[in-house]
C-alpha cells in the first residue's frame, strides 16, 4: 500500500456523500464515492481500496448485504458502517458480518478520520503477524485461521482475530476491558461492550476443543486468557 489511504465511500445521501469525500480529500485521502450497494460493490470489483466506508441504510443494497457478499471474497479489507440505528442488535449484527467499525450519524469528520487510520494500520499489522501457539491450537494471524492438532478447524472474522491477538499478547493477565474497546471498538459505550461480549463467547466456542484454554471474566477489569 501506498502512502495515500484509497477509500471506498458508499453514501446515497447526496450532500453528505459530498462533504464527507471533499473533507477526506482535503486530508491526502483519495475516496471513491457510490451513491448505492450496487455501484459500490461495482467499483470494488475493479479497483484495489484500503478501507470501505458504508452507510447501512441505502437503496438497492443495504450495507450489511454489501458487506456480506465483499466478505465472501475479502476476509481482512476494514470496513467502517456509518448508521442511524442504535438498536444493540443492529451493532452487533454488523460486527459480526464482518465489519470492523462503526460510526452513529452525526459523527465529526475527525472522529471518522482517526476510525480509518487505525484500522488501516491494524490491516498492516495483521498482514505482518505470525503463528501462535495457544494451547494444541495454532493461530494463524494474517489469515485468520485457527488450526487444531494439525488440522485447519475454523476461520475468525477480522474483530475475532484481533480480539484473540490481544488476548494472547496480554496471556495469563488481565485485559483491560475499557482499553480494548477504545482500541477495537473505538469507544467503550454499552453497545460496544455488548459486543465485544458476544466475540469472546464466540471465541471461547471455537477454542473449545482444548479443556485447558480458558477466557476468563475478571468482572469490572477485563478477560484473561489461560492455557
Amino acid at each position: 500500500m501506498d502512502n495515500i489511504i484509497k477509500i471506498l465511500l458508499a453514501e446515497d445521501e447526496p450532500a453528505l456523500g459530498l462533504i464527507i469525500k471533499e473533507s477526506l480529500e482535503s486530508r491526502n485521502f483519495k475516496v471513491t464515492l457510490c451513491e448505492n450497494g450496487e455501484l459500490a460493490y461495482q467499483q470494488f470489483q475493479k479497483s484495489e481500496f484500503d478501507i470501505l466506508v458504508l452507510d447501512v441504510m441505502m437503496p438497492k443494497k443495504d450495507g450489511f448485504t454489501l458487506a456480506k457478499e465483499i466478505r465472501q471474497v475479502d476476509d481482512t479489507i476494514p470496513i467502517i458502517f456509518l448508521t442511524a440505528k442504535s438498536q444493540t442488535q443492529d451493532v452487533v449484527e454488523g460486527f459480526t458480518i464482518g465489519g470492523n467499525d462503526y460510526l452513529k450519524k452525526p459523527f465529526s469528520m475527525e472522529e471518522l478520520i482517526v476510525r480509518i487510520n487505525n484500522l488501516v494500520q491494524r490491516t498492516l499489522t495483521q498482514k505482518t503477524g505470525k503463528h501462535y501457539n495457544i494451547g494444541a491450537y495454532v493461530f494463524d494471524f494474517p489469515k485468520q485461521t485457527l488450526t487444531y492438532n494439525g488440522e485447519t478447524l475454523v476461520q475468525l472474522t477480522h474483530r475475532e482475530s484481533h480480539l484473540l491477538f490481544h488476548l494472547i499478547q496480554n496471556k495469563n493477565k488481565v485485559l483491560d476491558r475499557s482499553l480494548i474497546l477504545n482500541k477495537l471498538w473505538g469507544n467503550d459505550d454499552f453497545f460496544s461492550a455488548r459486543s465485544m461480549d458476544v466475540f469472546i463467547s464466540k471465541l471461547r466456542k471455537k477454542l473449545n476443543k482444548d479443556d485447558n484454554i480458558q477466557i476468563i471474566n475478571v468482572r469490572g477489569f477485563g478477560y484473561k486468557l489461560i492455557d
